[in-house]
Parts: structure tokens; C-alpha cells; sequence
């Protein structure tokens, strides 16, 4: 009775449609927006004649809320427009407000998720910056050809890059080039080597297109895997990550209800360069500055290494200070360099840089017509510069952090860092009108399922049929409860699965009925014949829906998308439906004839 109760408690969120509704929040998580940006917005909205039914600032984000899609669309790009000519960043994001009553929501009860194909969501469309990718690889190896040509006392010129993915090295006479080109050709076999003479013989490293094109795939690579860890943190179920084009990454949000805090984990670019203080005799094309505690720091452009060497991040608390803090871990070669770099160097300061691409609207007037452009902008600061008491390993930790700066620099960098730049050149929600004709149709072939079996159980087996109809209305509410509780999206393939439990539910209780007809056939007197086809049924009923449960299991291990919706309303469903044929039927049963002097059964 217990599990019937909460069964129908937790599946009565999903009767409250959400709202639709328009979200602001900053893309500086340490700000909270207040009633006068509520109040802009609100003056936006009546200027622009779209209604709306409410509007107030709840957690530090504005929300309103509008009672169709059409006027919620509209009021985005009317909102954008208002806050463009305002200080400051904002994310506009389309959202689904939930209606679910308080007293539902102090129970935790939330309702199911919606796929694309049902709801709709959140479509990203990034595009990554391939461009920087080469331009680092050609950085990186500038510097390392220098070390090597030094510690083989080859003396150079110049080595610098004139184009891109062409190295120049320059010398004083063709004797030093020749013996730079036999040093270095043998260990980057990815250039093609030439040699020429401008006034001076230099030696030229041009980087082949094949291995070009090879480094822009492991970047996207890697930005895919991190784009799917970062949706994972966010907890968004079934989501969509895949290649589009050469360069773009397509991203769909199916479902989501914090669509402002998807785009700005998605949207933000960060990650971390250790480098040490620039010494104060240090010349100026060694030293870069940045932004530290309201001044400018300098720091040595040689870079110790970057947060891809980063395996984890936790946010915690300096137990001296109380303040927050980040303890990182690196991977062993991470380790390896940051060891080499802190060893000789206790007593300097260890610069953090903490580096975000951000993104911000402008509005252009292109033939006479105002247009919404999102241009991409780097910010880079040093979030801690601290002394170096012992040479460093795998574990540190960076202090000086804010706490949202703490918590999402961990979210960041434990996701994964981007091996390249990365923005989003388009965001849109795919529309409901597809996905509300999805749901129709899908609700209609449940209903219609249902009735069916539900006519031919109460006909065909009379009392025991309406034990086993109540049962199987039970086995939905505990089916659309844990799928709620789990926050379980459900997909058209998942309806699928719905109907098929249906039919799985059934499939137990006609069995368990043919048994008690062949031992009262075989003599047994009616009570003696319902607990004997109960008990004696179970192994079968066992057997098939754990074969069945196996290959759910499978499908789920090794599907993707739909197919994985499938398997998990399936799963769910197996089991809900044993516990419902054998202990809710039961149970109905009992009650029916239990304790009673029965002469014949109405099955």
C-alpha cells in the first residue's frame, strides 16, 4: 500500500504542463540581478505589447513567464535588445518554468523529462576556433626547436613564424643551417623542410596538410568528449553531441530546465596556464601582464603547462583561512613538468591564469536593417599568485577564488579542458508544435493499447480481470514515478517502451490465471488454487522478465540516444510490472476472496 501511495504521489507533478518562460542571468556568476533590471525589462515588454503573467527576480535571475511559445520567442529577442544597450553581460535563454504545487515540491517530486522529439529544448550550435589550435602547435614548436638548436650550440638568428604553419629559422652562414637542418629533421617528420636565402640562409619548417588536418580532429575530438562531460555534470539526460562540418559541434538539450546555466557552462571557454612572476630585470619581450587585485602582474611568457594536464578539480575550503579553494590534480606527465619547473625555483611566485571566452551581443545595422551579431571576446586574469614553498607534484591547490568562481572552475576543468577555443554561433529552442503532435499521437497509442487490453482482461477473466486492470493502472503510476524520480527523459522510443510493459504486465497476470484454472481443474479448491498459481507461477514470470531485463540492459550499455530511452523505460517497466502482477494482484485478490468460503471462482 505503501509504494501504491508513493507511485501516485510522485507521478502527480507530471499532470502540471511548466510554463513557458524567458530567463536573464549574468554571465558573471558572482551577479545577482536586482529590480531595476527587472523593471528595464518590464518597460521592454509593454513597449513591445507582449503579455506576460508573471515576472520577478528569483534566485538572483530574472524570470518571466508567458502563456504560449509564440509570445515567449518574441520577448527573447525584444529582451536582448533592451539589455544591449546596458553595461554588463547577459544570457537571454529560452526556458520551461515547472507549475508543480509547493507542497509537491517540499516532497521532491518533480515531473518526467521531455526528449526533442516530445517537448523539445535547447539547440546549440558551436564553432571551434581550429585556427588557434595550429597557431598554438606552432608556438610550442618555435620554443622547442630554439631549446634544442641551443643545447646543441647551433647559434641562429632568428627562428619565427612568417605564416601560417611555416617556421622560419635564420643563421649566419649555410654551415650552422645545415647542421640545424640535420638536427631537426629527423624529429619532425610531420614538416616539410626547404631552404632559401634572403640575406640571410635560413632554413623553413612548413607543416604538411594531412598533419594539419589531424590536429584539428583530435582538437574537435577532445572538445566533443569535454562538451559531453560538461553535459553530464549538468545532469542533462540523453543529450545530443555530435561533428558538424569541419570545424562546428552541434549540441541538443532535450528536456533541460536551467537552460541559462546549460548555455554558460557550454558557452564558457576557460581553462588555466601556470607560469611563473617575471623576474624584475626580466626584458619585455619575455614578460606578459595581467590583471591581478585591481593592478597588472607580469609574468613569464614561457608557460609551464595548461589545464589539459588537469584530472581532477575539487572545490573545498583552506583550512587556515577558511576561504575557498580548488585542489587540482594533474596527470603524471603534468606532474613531471610542474615538478621540474617548482624544484629550482622555491621562493618565486607561481602565477595562475585563469583564461574564458566569453561572448557578447551587438547590433549592426546591415542594409538598413538592425541585425544581432555574437562576437567572441577572451578575458584573462590571474586568479592566484602565490609563493612556492616546496617543489610541486601532481596535487596543489589554487586559493583566491570567490565561491561560484571556485565552484565552476572545478565543474570546468574537472569536465575536461577544451583543446580548442570554442563559441556558440547559434542558439535556438526547438519548437513544441512537432513535438506536442509526437506526444498526442504517442498518448493516443497508450490509451488505445491500454483500453484495449483492459476490455479484453475484464471480459475474458471477469473479477480477476479487474484485479488485474487495477494492478496495471498501478504499474503505470509506479512506472511514470521512478521515471520522474530518476529525472528519466522520456523519448517516442520510451512510449514505445510504455506500451510494450503494458503488454509485459499483462502477459504475467494471464499466466499466473491459466495457472489457478489448471489446478482447479485438477481438483483444487479455489483457495487452494490461488495460492498455488501464484507461487508456482512466479519461476516462469522470473524467468521471462529477467531474460527480458538482460537484453534491456544490453540495449542500454551499448545503444545511444533513442535506443537508450528505450531500454530504460523498458527496464523500469519489467520491474514495476513483477511487482504489480505478483504482489498488487495478489493483494486485490485476497481481498476479493480472501477469508471467505469460496464455491467457484469468476475467472
Amino acid at each position: 500500500m505503501l509504494a501504491v501511495v508513493l507511485g501516485v504521489i510522485y507521478s502527480l507533478p507530471n499532470i502540471y504542463p511548466p510554463d513557458f518562460a524567458l530567463q536573464i542571468s549574468s554571465q558573471n556568476s558572482d551577479e545577482v540581478l536586482d529590480s531595476r533590471l527587472l523593471d528595464v525589462t518590464e518597460q521592454a515588454m509593454q513597449t513591445a505589447n507582449i503579455s506576460y503573467f508573471s515576472a520577478a527576480v528569483e534566485r538572483g535571475n530574472i524570470m518571466l513567464k508567458f502563456a504560449d511559445d509564440a509570445a515567449q520567442r518574441q520577448a527573447k529577442s525584444v529582451v536582448q535588445r533592451a539589455l544591449a544597450d546596458l553595461p554588463g553581460d547577459y544570457v537571454v535563454a529560452l526556458n520551461l518554468a515547472p507549475s508543480t504545487p509547493e507542497w509537491l515540491d517540499n516532497l521532491r517530486a518533480e515531473p518526467m523529462k521531455y526528449g526533442l522529439d516530445l517537448r523539445g529544448g535547447v539547440h546549440f550550435l558551436m564553432e571551434v576556433d581550429t585556427e588557434s589550435v595550429v597557431t598554438d602547435r606552432m608556438e610550442s614548436v618555435q620554443s622547442d626547436v630554439k631549446s634544442k638548436l641551443r643545447a646543441q650550440k647551433i647559434r641562429y638568428k632568428s627562428v619565427k613564424l612568417v605564416s601560417r604553419g611555416v617556421l622560419q629559422a635564420s643563421f649566419a652562414d649555410e654551415d650552422k643551417r645545415a647542421a640545424a637542418r640535420e638536427e631537426l629533421q629527423s624529429q619532425y617528420r610531420e614538416f616539410v623542410f626547404s631552404s632559401g636565402n634572403d640575406g640571410l640562409p635560413y632554413l623553413r619548417l612548413t607543416i604538411t596538410e594531412a598533419f594539419i588536418k589531424e590536429i584539428e580532429d583530435f582538437a574537435i575530438s577532445q572538445n566533443l568528449q569535454t562538451i559531453r562531460n560538461r553535459v553530464n555534470e549538468l545532469g542533462v539526460a540523453e543529450p545530443l553531441v555530435q561533428r558538424l562540418g569541419r570545424s562546428r559541434i552541434v549540441v541538443d538539450l532535450p528536456g533541460v530546465q536551467d537552460t541559462a546555466e546549460a548555455k554558460r557552462i557550454l558557452g564558457k571557454v576557460a581553462t588555466l596556464e601556470f607560469r611563473f612572476q617575471a623576474m624584475p630585470d626580466a626584458p619585455r619581450s619575455t614578460t606578459v601582464s595581467y590583471p591581478y587585485e585591481g593592478r597588472d602582474a607580469s609574468l613569464e611568457r614561457k608557460i609551464i603547462l595548461r589545464g589539459e594536464r588537469v584530472i581532477d578539480a575539487k572545490v573545498g575550503f583552506d583550512p587556515d583561512s577558511g576561504l575557498p579553494q580548488v585542489s587540482i590534480t594533474l596527470d603524471s606527465e603534468g606532474g613531471n613538468l610542474m615538478h621540474r619547473a617548482t624544484r629550482d625555483n622555491i621562493g618565486r611566485r607561481l602565477g595562475v591564469v585563469f583564461i574564458e571566452t566569453k561572448t557578447r551581443d551587438n547590433y549592426t545595422m546591415v542594409d538598413g536593417v538592425e541585425v544581432l551579431e555574437t562576437k567572441p571576446y577572451v578575458v584573462k586574469r590571474i586568479v592566484s599568485l602565490a609563493t612556492v614553498q616546496s617543489a610541486l607534484a601532481v596535487n596543489f591547490r589554487i586559493t583566491g577564488l570567490t565561491a561560484n568562481e571556485a565552484r565552476e572552475l572545478a565543474l570546468l576543468l574537472r569536465a575536461g579542458a577544451l583543446a580548442a577555443d570554442m563559441y556558440i554561433v547559434e542558439e535556438r529552442t526547438v519548437g513544441a508544435s512537432l513535438g506536442q503532435e509526437n506526444v498526442e499521437l504517442g498518448a493516443t497509442s497508450v490509451a488505445v493499447g491500454l483500453g484495449l487490453v483492459l476490455l479484453f482482461m475484464l471480459f475474458y477473466y471477469k473479477v480477476f480481470g479487474l484485479a488485474a486492470n487495477i494492478a496495471l493502472m498501478v504499474n503505470l503510476s509506479l512506472l511514470v514515478a521512478l521515471m520522474s524520480c530518476i529525472s528519466a527523459t522520456l523519448t517516442l522510443p520510451g512510449i514505445a517502451g510504455i506500451v510494450l510493459t503494458v503488454g509485459m504486465a499483462v502477459d504475467a497476470n494471464v499466466l499466473i490465471f491459466s495457472r489457478i484454472k489448471e489446478e482447479i481443474a485438477n481438483g483444487l479448491s479455489p483457495q487452494a488454487a490461488i495460492n498455488a498459481g501464484f507461487d508456482r507461477a512466479f519461476t516462469t514470470i522470473l524467468d521471462a522478465n529477467l531474460t527480458t531485463l538482460i537484453v534491456a540492459v544490453i540495449l542500454y550499455s551499448i545503444g545511444t540516444g533513442a535506443v537508450k530511452g528505450f531500454a530504460i523505460t523498458l527496464s523500469i517497466g519489467i520491474v514495476t510490472s513483477m511487482f504489480t502482477a505478483l504482489m498488487c494482484s495478489r493483494a486485490i485478490i485476497n481481498l476479493i476472496y480472501g477469508g471467505r468460503n469460496v464455491k467457484k471462482l469468476a475467472i
